[in-house]
């Protein structure tokens, strides 16, 4: 497992980002996991999450990207703070870019916060994580309406903190089916599976204990994909 990797799960962990327990998820999964990015509040956990997203996303996508995307509400700070860090580590830079809820009809209209998008960009998405595809499927449009044409504007790819593993809305894991779908390749800093292999496999098993992987092993033999 690539080191920063491993520092990133060790980070959420210490960020009470991602827990461990017995949880209800918006699908009405029961899930001994969960992650919330709204946890990360501080000056330096956002700096830190920044790089770490930085890393992957040139690592997955290299530096041939013009705009980095975060949909609205929790896409927003994870895209400034990425573009930051990936001027930092890199030197290159990116603009941010993101949309309202809703459009704004005076002062600074439309419906984009941050940079504009214009035909010939390129575009990289950051989320916290994607179960469903549901945010995708909002996105997607608001990103090619930016151009004169629909391939003016071209998506690189999508890129989330966790990918969780399990089905989407079919068989396949959520990540697998908007690549299907849109023909980007969606791609995760960390997996459930390297979570599992660091906090239990190679941890010392206070955080994942025997009872707790057992509860994940259950959980998907149900709902597991990828």
């Amino acid at each position: 497992m690539t080191g920063y990797k491993k520092e990133f799960i060790d980070f959420m962990v210490a960020c009470k980002v991602l827990k461990f327990g017995d949880f209800t998820l918006k699908s009405g999964r029961k899930s001994p996991f969960f992650m919330n990015a709204g946890a990360y509040v501080t000056g330096g956990q956002l700096a830190k999450l920044g790089s770490y997203y930085a890393q992957a996303i040139h690592e997955n996508f290299g530096d041939d990207f013009d705009v980095l995307f975060g949909p609205a509400y929790k896409g927003i700070p994870l895209s400034v703070a990425t573009v930051i860090a990936y001027q930092q580590l890199y030197g290159k830079e990116i603009r941010y870019c993101s949309n309202r809820k809703e459009v704004k009809d005076h002062g600074d209209t439309g419906i984009l916060l941050g940079s504009p998008i214009k035909d010939g960009d390129r575009v990289v998405i950051i989320e916290d994580v994607t179960t469903s595809g549901k945010s995708i499927e909002e996105t997607f449009p608001i990103i090619k309406a930016q151009g004169s044409t629909p391939d003016a504007v071209t998506i690189v790819g999508l890129m989330v903190s966790l990918n969780r593993m399990e089905k989407g809305k079919g068989t396949k894991c959520a990540l697998d089916e908007i690549t299907d779908l849109y023909g980007f390749p969606a791609r995760a800093i960390v997996t459930m599976e390297d979570v599992v292999d660091a906090l239990y496999t190679h941890g010392d098993k206070t955080i994942i204990t025997d009872e707790l992987k057992t509860a994940i092993d259950a959980y998907y033999k149900e709902w597991g994909a990828c």
